[in-house]
């Protein structure tokens, strides 16, 4: 019986850790993204604001990244065979914002200037890079024209989510200017975010066949239009939100984030059922590439216990370090 359900097990919590990932890594690369509209006092906030976390959110996906190693490994050879290129594209660009967030602040204020631009050159590599990643894996890593258009137009629209999120964490970090000017930078997003969102819903299911049949057949169609419903409520709070900007003071500040997070976990269920119960779609079942049924029961108890501490390390990180953000400082 534990046989059965171990494989569903693993592919649920590096959905979950890849989730968490783009929800939390995605609005500190938002902000990177975001870094060269603000003046210096202002880069100085935004820093401020993600520094306690950004180790954090980082660890999520190396869970995500290490589950996927451990319980389906033939499925990882594949994925970063075929990924090679965009994840170390990736990899540099976290290099990049690693080294650039220490030395921005030791180095001479004549490079302080440079590490910032680095810091967003990293920012931009990892998520366009990640954007890549996804639009090639949703049609199923083949080789084709269509395939790089897709990946091309995600790479495209991922760091627009990311952007909204890195606006909608400085709404309940910053103040002041700063708030104000990220009311500013999400009004110009959230449009292009949104048209972006529509057009992947519209092309997934043009592009492969196999998920159109799961979406339009019914009676499924009926019992997944929650999802798009969801996400058009969402969208739509988000939107008004901007419109309001006397909404997002105080207790209220994290509205926009919440929409945002509500848009990531409903397009997350929305491809999970897309893909389920491949891991490689139209290539590999999850069954298929599974571990042994002994490496996975041995591997269970360490990830049973690995994954509720991380948890706990990242909301003890977001409990200690909760309210607006304080000044900068690096000792």
């Amino acid at each position: 019986m534990m046989e059965q359900w171990l494989p569903l097990f693993f592919v649920s919590v590096m959905g979950l850790a890849l989730l968490v990932y783009i929800i939390l890594d995605g609005y500190d690369l938002g902000i990177g993204l975001l870094l060269p509209l603000a003046d210096d006092t202002q880069k100085d906030q935004m820093i401020a604001a993600i520094g306690p976390f950004w180790d954090a959110n980082e660890t999520w996906i190396v869970l995500g990244v290490g589950v996927l190693l451990i319980a389906f490994p033939r499925a990882h050879g594949i994925i970063l065979t075929e990924l090679y290129l965009p994840v170390t594209i990736m990899l540099i660009g976290l290099v990049l914002r690693g080294v650039s967030f220490d030395f921005r602040v030791k180095a001479h204020s004549d490079y302080k200037g440079l590490w910032n631009r680095l810091f967003f050159i990293g920012s931009l590599l990892a998520a366009t890079s990640q954007g890549w990643m996804l639009g090639s894996y949703i049609m199923g890593l083949r080789a084709n024209g269509i395939t790089y258009v897709f990946a091309f137009f995600i790479a495209l629209a991922l760091p627009a989510l990311y952007i909204m999120l890195g606006c909608g964490w400085l709404f309940i970090k910053a103040e002041g200017d700063l708030h104000a000017r990220a009311i500013y930078w999400a009004r110009q997003t959230v449009l292009p975010m949104g048209l972006g969102i529509f057009l992947i819903s519209i092309a997934t299911p043009i592009a492969s066949a196999a998920i159109a049949a799961k979406w339009f057949s019914l009676p499924a169609a009926i019992g997944l239009l929650p999802i798009p419903v969801t996400t058009f409520m969402a969208f739509s709070s988000i939107y008004w939100a901007l419109q309001h900007p006397a909404v997002l003071q105080g207790r209220n500040s994290w509205l926009v984030f919440a929409g945002l997070v509500t848009i990531c976990l409903m397009s997350a269920l929305g491809l999970a059922y897309s893909i389920y119960p491949d891991i490689i779609i139209n290539r590999l079942t999850i069954e298929e590439t599974a571990s042994s049924a002994a490496s996975l029961r041995f591997a269970f108890w360490g990830t049973a216990i690995a994954v509720p501490m991380i948890g706990v390390y990242t909301f003890y990180i977001y409990r200690i370090f909760g309210g607006k953000a304080r000044a900068l400082s690096y000792e």
